[in-house]
């Protein structure tokens, strides 16, 4: 039991880690090149720069720590750990790409901001799916999804349409067409980001109704129940052609979790009957927590 624990832990932090380098990669290969206007806590420390001379590490930084003590708070220390990592790590990671890649990896703009903005929003869904988070924004995306039935995706992108929009404001060295370009492509990055991120949080949190029919019922029940931790519920049922009685098992797991129960009914009986079925919600232990 200790030994799967740390498997598990190990397993979430390199998860976390591959969401980290996904979405500095979209930095360093795609946005940073071409400058199109950040968002989050990293376009906030930009703006600040710009308008005071602040460097953006302070500002970002200061941020963050504000932002982690009330997500330690509000989500416990268990994220506390885990964006804390989120955040050095991907400091570094960002610190060593950028100088490995001085030109833009697509040398079309708009292409570029597309491609970033897809990559940013895989990056945040592999992370959140582990219940890690890169900071800033993210803090107060999964802080309000906690207790309100709010998608993360559309908590950052309210938070970063007023960033990207007031960089119109701070950035007085350019012209007003060139402001307005910078911010018509953040807001395209940031729109891709959004709906790339609820679209794999929304794939993540499906759940399918599998019903099986077997003679083995209870060593099948009793695999599910030990390996899977899912609940089973084992009901009487008669066969109408036969006239036999028999057991019916009825177990709701996530959508990617099927495959893993398909392999245990495979084991133990290779002819056991199933059907699936796509829920629409599923709540209470182990799925969703009904919000106000």
């Amino acid at each position: 039991m200790v030994l799967r624990t740390i498997v598990d832990n190990v397993r979430t932090y390199v998860v976390i880690a591959f969401g980290l380098l996904v979405i500095s990669i979209a930095w360093t290969a795609f946005l940073l090149p071409h400058q199109i206007s950040g968002s989050g806590v990293t376009g906030i420390g930009a703006i600040v720069f710009y308008a005071t001379g602040i460097p953006m590490g302070y500002t970002y930084f200061a941020i963050n720590v504000v932002l982690v003590i009330i997500g330690l708070k509000i989500l416990g220390k268990s994220f506390g750990i885990k964006t804390i990592y989120g955040i050095v790590l991907s400091a570094t990671m960002l610190t060593i790409l950028q100088p490995l890649i001085p030109a833009p990896v697509v040398h079309e703009k708009f292409m570029s901001a597309i491609l970033g903005g897809m990559l940013c929003g895989v990056g945040l869904g592999i992370i959140f799916t582990q219940g890690g988070s890169t900071g800033g924004t993210d803090i107060i995306a999964l802080a309000v999804t906690k207790y309100r039935n709010i998608s993360p995706g559309r908590i950052i992108l309210y938070c970063d349409v007023v960033i990207i929009s007031s960089s119109y404001v701070v950035l007085t060295n350019l012209a007003s067409a060139q402001r307005v370009e910078t911010m018509v492509y953040g807001f395209v990055t940031m729109a891709i980001q959004a709906y790339t991120l609820d679209t794999i949080l929304t794939g993540n949190r499906q759940s399918v109704q599998i019903i099986i029919f077997s003679r083995y019922y209870d060593k099948i029940a009793d695999e599910i129940t030990s390996r899977m931790h899912r609940g089973v519920t084992v009901l009487d049922g008669t066969g109408w052609y036969s006239k036999e009685s028999q057991k019916v098992i009825i177990t709701l797991v996530r959508k990617n979790e099927a495959s893993d129960v398909y392999r245990i009914i495979r084991n133990i009986d290779d002819k056991a009957f199933i059907t699936v079925a796509n829920v629409m919600g599923v709540y209470g232990k182990g799925f969703e927590e009904l919000k106000k």
